[in-house]
């Protein structure tokens, strides 16, 4: 039996930028993880069962759809039962089924001793989602193209956050469309030129934030931390917004929304003040997390 924590991850910076031939977009983003684990069990079986604690069909599990992908690209008929229990919140912007897709990649190639290297396998997984390929980067990187474009970064220090996610979800899909109308509204009334998907003014600044993250510099993480999704949920789901508000006046040094949400963060300077924020949302999934740091 092999057992595998799957983490989180946070966007501490995220800008959609040009669509793409292929129908996705570019991005460009900072990305960590965070104390928050998915936890998987791979045991010996005939084939490929997924157990879980959520309530979604095997074959649209990310942890399926790894494991299927690897024994084609191994060449192999093993099975393997594979049992998910998940923390990491559904609909997010935590990236947990990402996560949990590049575990299911480690753990089988091990399990059923393959001998793929972590590229290989990382090109195996941005085949399953945009994400996954950076969790073979841990515990930070900025992330580029659809997301199979990862350099990691150092950092030797960490972060207490308070996270919360309000009782709505935004899949991706939904995130990208109305960030897509929203461009489209702003370049007929603008009568702005190019392509409707790009956000042309501030599309860097990722190195900045790496640099205020080792300097715990709160002041410029507070000006420089931007996700381009949020507007557009935050309008569409005000209950977002008023999350965001509410870490920001219970102390968070800043509150952003993390991916495509609807999860939103806030930083605080230490553990006890998140403690202490943390009582004023006993009606919404939350939880005080670390970002991690380099061994």
């Amino acid at each position: 039996m092999l057992t595998l924590l799957a983490p989180a991850k946070i966007n501490w910076v995220l800008h959609v930028l040009d669509k793409r031939r292929d129908g996705y977009h570019n991005i460009l983003s900072l990305l960590q993880c965070i104390n928050l684990y998915d936890e998987l069990t791979i045991e010996h079986s005939r084939k490929i069962d997924v157990f879980s604690n959520i309530d979604l069909p095997q074959e649209q599990n990310l942890v399926y759809k790894a494991a299927l992908m690897l024994q084609k690209h191994g060449g192999i008929d093993k099975g393997a039962k594979i049992t998910l229990n998940k923390s990491i919140p559904i609909g997010a912007g935590f990236g947990g089924g990402s996560s949990d897709a590049a575990s299911t990649l480690i753990g089988l190639n091990e399990f059923w001793q393959l001998g793929f290297n972590n590229k290989e396998l990382e090109k195996i997984g941005g085949l399953i989602g945009s994400d996954v390929p950076f969790f073979f980067h841990s515990p930070i990187a900025v992330v580029a193209g659809r997301g199979e474009i990862v350099e990691p970064l150092m950092i030797d220090t960490s972060y207490t956050l308070l996270l919360v996610k309000p009782p709505v979800s935004v899949s991706t899909a939904m995130a990208y469309g109305m960030l897509a109308q929203k461009r489209l509204e702003m370049y007929e009334k603008k009568s702005m030129q190019g392509d409707l998907t790009k956000d042309n003014p501030e599309r860097h600044n990722i190195r900045l934030i790496h640099k205020a993250l080792v300097d715990r510099d709160f002041i410029h993480l507070k000006n420089l931390i931007k996700n381009d999704f949020e507007p557009v949920v935050l309008e569409y789901f005000p209950i977002v917004h008023k999350l965001k508000r509410e870490l920001l006046s219970s102390g968070a040094d800043l509150a952003v929304m993390t991916g495509s949400g609807s999860a939103v963060f806030g930083l605080f300077k230490n553990k006890q003040e998140a403690i202490t924020a943390s009582k004023r949302f006993k009606s919404y999934w939350h939880k005080i997390a670390d970002t991690l740091k380099n061994s």
